[in-house]
């Protein structure tokens, strides 16, 4: 997906918001904001939204010597969403279609994208769920079902923490010995690290790898070599969340995205309605 110029006011909040967590010196603030409108007015559209925020976070890490000013806050959704995990567990149990419910709480998950937006709180989160469980999703969910059956290889990209956890939940549904969790090879905003799957137990549910970058999403010519065998060899792929849909919605292979229409570009791109919960193939 190339980057429009409604992505580009995206880029100064999120740079303004990441900023201010890793610092209070405002006359870091104003580099940072120099810089990002430097380096926007210069950038290749063509390129997908996701690239120019990996630049955004590497000015910020930069300038402020703080490598990962979402830290905390990534910890408090991990320890936050880990505290509903077993009621949101009983709740598949006893669904009348677990892996339905189990797609729908992954989806939910999304919500907690502090990139884009910072003001996230658990009354958000709590309303996300009860609306995913009941709203009716844009895509053919199964279609997905169909491709969990026949699959032999399953790589899951994940998204951002806390909604790992949601995620988890879904993989429960999985043949676990199929599956290969994806995370992003350093910190970027609150995507999910290796540390993250540690903490939330997706390490000892199923084999957990890094990408190698930290773009969040997934510029391919960026990734590990490990990653991009193990990318192509899937036969079956699951993507969370809107930055690797902005980097891999051009891709051929067999690719399953997950997420909540929380930005009207995507939902544009995607021809879907602001706020629709999505199950799309890729095309």
């Amino acid at each position: 997906m190339k980057t429009t110029y409604d992505c580009i006011p995206c880029f100064i909040r999120q740079a303004l918001n990441a900023v201010r967590l890793a610092t209070s010196d405002e006359k870091i603030h104003e580099q940072v904001l120099r810089g990002v409108l430097a380096a926007a007015s210069k950038m290749n559209l063509d390129q997908s939204p996701p690239v120019m925020g990996q630049y955004i976070h590497k000015l910020i890490r930069e300038l402020s010597g703080h490598d990962d000013p979402y830290k905390e806050i990534k910890k408090q959704f991990n320890n936050f969403v880990l505290k509903l995990y077993p009621d949101l567990k009983q709740r598949i149990q006893r669904s009348s279609n677990p892996m339905d419910t189990a797609v729908r709480m992954a989806i939910a998950g999304n919500i907690i994208d502090l990139g884009v937006n910072a003001e996230i709180n658990r009354s958000i989160i709590f309303n996300t769920i009860e609306e995913a469980l009941s709203a009716q999703l844009f895509g053919n969910i199964e279609v997905l079902f169909d491709s969990i059956d026949s699959a032999k290889d399953i790589l899951y990209l994940g998204d951002n923490c806390g909604e790992i956890v949601f995620d988890r939940l879904l993989i429960e549904q999985l043949p676990a010995d199929k599956v290969t969790f994806v995370v992003r090879g350093g910190p970027i905003i609150n995507d999910v690290t290796m540390a993250d799957a540690r903490e939330t137990g997706m390490t000892e549910l199923v084999d957990v790898m890094d990408n190698g970058s930290n773009v969040p999403g997934t510029v391919l010519e960026k990734c590990s070599k490990e990653f991009r065998e193990c990318f192509a060899h899937a036969d079956l792929i699951i993507a969370k969340g809107q930055g690797n849909y902005e980097t891999l919605s051009g891709s051929k292979k067999n690719i399953f995205f997950l997420l909540k229409a929380k930005c009207p570009v995507i939902s544009g791109h995607m021809g879907c309605e602001p706020g629709s919960f999505i199950v799309k193939r890729s095309s």
